[in-house]
């Protein structure tokens, strides 16, 4: 898609339905919108208006998603056009570029957080990623690609707009290059390792950025001990628990080509291949199998893929959360430690506590949070935007 008007058409809210915009929240939903856009550009920007008629901003407009608008700006002097985006890039990067990182990938722009809703800009080494998950920023699509080139100076750009959330906006799946071509062994330096990135075919755009803080967490607390790494896609946890002088290191996925290059990784990184245990498997039936086996862990990470894409569906991953770490508990060993993540922008920090808590009083054992987690400074959260903090975890430790 390429901005093809310059008049701003109007959007009106329903009655009462602004409360959201004054708090500063970035999105609309359908119910709340009393008048549509009659236009055939999907994601051009429209001006948001009260129920009688006072401005509150200016947006994106996507007819068929539920999330019906996005907001680029709560300001009326504003004009949304390529010298904003231009800035809103420029802003983004700015941020970036005095944190210590300890790695040569980060996040560049992070959504919503960063005033580009539904964009994510991932720098692996020499390699860019980006990822257009709204309509409103593929209506902008030619224009942030070539301001991202202009802003980063890198000569391989890689596009990985292949999620699941593209189909709620109307939008194809796109995955492919955009500028030069993907070397053949893309890595990236983080805390001291090497990681084998498969910036095609991997998760997210290639790895998960996010959980860099807290892999240098696991590295800290993993001496000596006997350790489960579930959901281990690429080994990130692994890796860690395996330098910071882990006993011996169990992981799990169901995915055979991530374990392969999780195996890779070890290797590169000299870690002792004696102290693991890679397996091919469904951590929850591979749980249950450790349960009636009567083994035991010194430290288990549950790291588990989002079981919450949207609110319809937090019941049910509620029970499987529950699931999930009741029966990690049960193989933890007296003093025992549980980092338990959970992805679902959808579950909320409270709520996660509250099936945690649940799950403990199910296995009958006491725990004590020693720590909490949550995304790398790289991926900023808003305070008018809870769904925002998407990861959130909690170090556990079993009390005899």
């Amino acid at each position: 898609m390429k901005p093809k008007s310059t008049s701003i058409p109007v959007i009106r809210l329903k009655p009462g339905r602004e409360k959201s915009v004054h708090r500063r929240h970035p999105w609309v939903f359908s119910g709340a919108v009393e008048s549509e856009v009659d236009t055939n550009q999907p994601g051009q920007t429209v001006r948001v208006e009260s129920s009688s008629g006072k401005f509150l901003g200016f947006a994106a407009w996507s007819p068929k998603s539920q999330i019906r608008l996005r907001f680029w700006s709560f300001k009326e002097q504003d004009q949304i056009d390529e010298n904003f985006i231009h800035f809103r890039l420029q802003k983004a990067l700015s941020n970036r570029s005095s944190s210590d990182l300890a790695s040569n990938a980060k996040r560049l722009v992070h959504g919503e957080a960063d005033g580009l809703p539904g964009l994510i800009v991932d720098q692996y080494n020499q390699v860019l990623v980006l990822q257009i998950l709204s309509v409103g920023m593929e209506y902008w699509r030619e224009i942030l690609i070539q301001q991202l080139i202009k802003l980063t100076g890198l000569e391989c750009v890689f596009e990985r707009s292949d999620a699941e959330v593209r189909k709620l906006e109307g939008l194809e799946r796109q995955c492919g290059a955009i500028l030069g071509e993907l070397p053949p062994n893309c890595s990236i330096q983080e805390h001291g390792l090497e990681y084998y990135i498969d910036v095609e075919n991997g998760q997210k755009t290639g790895f998960y950025l996010d959980q860099r803080a807290n892999r240098a967490k696991i590295q800290e607390i993993s001496h000596n001990k006997e350790v489960l790494n579930c959901f281990c896609y690429t080994g990130g946890f692994s890796l860690n628990a395996l330098r910071g002088g882990a006993r011996f290191v169990t992981s799990i996925d169901s995915s055979g080509q991530a374990l392969q290059m999780a195996k890779l990784n070890t290797k590169t990184n000299g870690l002792p291949e004696e102290k693991t245990e890679w397996i091919e498997a469904d951590v929850f039936a591979s749980l249950r199998k450790f349960r009636d086996q009567g083994r035991n862990f010194d430290l288990i990470i549950l790291d588990p893929p989002k079981f919450a894409p949207t609110k319809q569906n937090v019941e049910k991953a509620s029970r499987a959360y529950k699931d999930i770490n009741l029966l990690a508990m049960k193989l933890l060993n007296e003093g025992g430690l549980l980092a338990t993540f959970s992805c679902s922008s959808a579950i909320s920090p409270e709520l996660f506590k509250k099936i945690l808590a649940s799950s403990a009083e199910d296995a009958r054992q006491d725990f004590s949070i020693h720590n909490n987690f949550s995304a790398d400074q790289d991926h900023p959260k808003l305070l008018s935007f809870p769904e925002g903090e998407y990861l959130k975890g909690v170090l556990l430790q079993k009390r005899s």
